[in-house]
């Protein structure tokens, strides 16, 4: 199941299980739109793979499948985020 990881591993920046901006890599890497594009170039820091669009849970069913609560931060990117 798609652990919908509940933030930017770049900025930080809140990602619930219903934002339109977060993206993914295949190992599930979560990103906001604005530093996929403007700091990472589409692409994943930590595998190299692209970041698409993530799928957003029904509501209805994160009662029985939440989403994570579990932080990942990205030291590299956060000072790259920085930077731009």
């Amino acid at each position: 199941m798609l652990e919908l990881r509940p933030g930017c591993e770049c900025c930080d920046k809140d990602l619930p299980p219903d934002a339109a901006d977060a993206l993914i890599c295949s190992f599930e890497c979560t990103f906001c739109k604005d530093c996929a594009d403007h700091v990472l170039n589409g692409l994943c820091p930590n595998c190299g793979g692209e970041l698409v669009s993530r799928p957003r849970r029904p509501a209805a069913k994160l009662a029985k499948n939440p989403a994570s609560t579990k932080r990942v931060f990205n030291a590299q990117c956060r000072e790259q985020h920085a930077k731009a």
